[in-house]
């Protein structure tokens, strides 16, 4: 689904309230065959450069484990939660800014114990996009291969950056002539301004919280997907019992075991599929038995196969 559509989905009863407005899209969403709590694995972009949009999660809200195709950069302008990025997890604050390459699993954690919305801005920038980038200034990192996420507020960048990411929207919900031009300029300057902030104030880089039993099992799981991972061998590993894990996964992750794992698998066979590897080879690679499950898992997860997963992106 387009985040156009999407946009237009959640204009429903406009007058309503939000728990209201979000009852009667999630409604929406499963008339027309989606699940809302995978919907941001199925996103795709309007444009073929930028995107750029604002966003909002509440407490009933459950958001899994999900990649892009594309790059994805957050600014947080409201609610106190905890973020899994890749395999660690910060304690996301307003004014935070989080960047996530291509491929790299994502989610929020604990939206249950909101006190307030999780509200952020959003761009999503395209590979075609970032190939340009590249090409034409090449040496700079201005868009790095890995995750990270910059701690803004109180510093002197918060400001200038939360203005050029309220500009992107701003520009594309106006549409006046030249906005998706305009919304390239300001995402490029973005980008250019959060390489020199990186560069220059390294206290703006919070360190990953703690590492805990669900961390270490995570980092586990990441390591070895192409091999065989059971519920028994992890238990004996990290010296706990199976309904320890099992009951640890269904409170903060809201899926099972077995569920995260082939989350994770599933995330690693997509970039693979991008990468014209015949399908019978990424199932192998990210520790499938066989094509047949992997076929099953893909479809189950995503409402479409690897071959037209494929084809859309094409």
């Amino acid at each position: 689904m387009k985040i156009s559509q999407m946009r237009r989905r959640a204009n429903i009863g406009q007058s309503a309230p939000l728990s209201q407005k979000r009852k009667e899209l999630n409604a929406s969403l499963r008339a027309d065959g989606y699940v809302p709590e995978a919907i941001y694995q199925e996103m795709e972009m309007d444009s073929v450069y930028v995107d750029t949009h604002d966003d909002e999660s509440f407490q009933e809200d459950v958001v899994k484990l999900h990649s892009h195709i594309f790059y994805e950069l957050l600014y947080c302008r409201s609610g106190s939660l905890q973020y899994l990025l890749g395999t660690e997890r910060y304690r996301m604050q307003r004014g935070d800014v989080v960047f996530i390459p291509p491929g790299v699993s994502h989610r929020p954690l604990f939206l249950d114990k909101l006190v307030e919305p999780y509200t952020r801005y959003v761009i999503w920038i395209s590979p075609l996009f970032a190939e340009e980038l590249i090409r034409a200034f090449p040496g700079e990192e201005i868009l790095p291969d890995q995750p990270f996420l910059l701690r803004t507020a109180g510093s002197a960048w918060n400001e200038e950056l939360r203005g050029l990411f309220s500009a992107g929207v701003q520009e594309c919900y106006a549409s006046l002539p030249g906005w998706q031009a305009a919304v390239c300029g300001n995402t490029t300057r973005l980008l250019v301004q959060l390489m020199r902030a990186r560069c220059r104030d390294r206290a703006l880089t919070p360190p990953a919280e703690k590492m805990e039993l669900m961390d270490q099992i995570v980092l586990y799981i990441e390591s070895h997907l192409r091999e065989k991972i059971t519920l028994s061998d992890t238990a004996r590993i990290f010296l706990v019992s199976e309904s320890s894990i099992s009951q640890l996964f269904r409170r903060r992750m809201k899926v099972s075991f077995y569920h995260f794992v082939t989350q994770r698998r599933l995330i690693g066979a997509k970039s693979l599929l991008l990468e014209e590897i015949p399908a019978e080879q990424v199932c192998a690679r990210m520790g499938f038995g066989d094509y047949s499950t992997f076929y099953r898992a893909f479809k189950r997860e995503y409402g479409i196969s690897p071959a037209q997963f494929r084809q859309l992106q094409e």
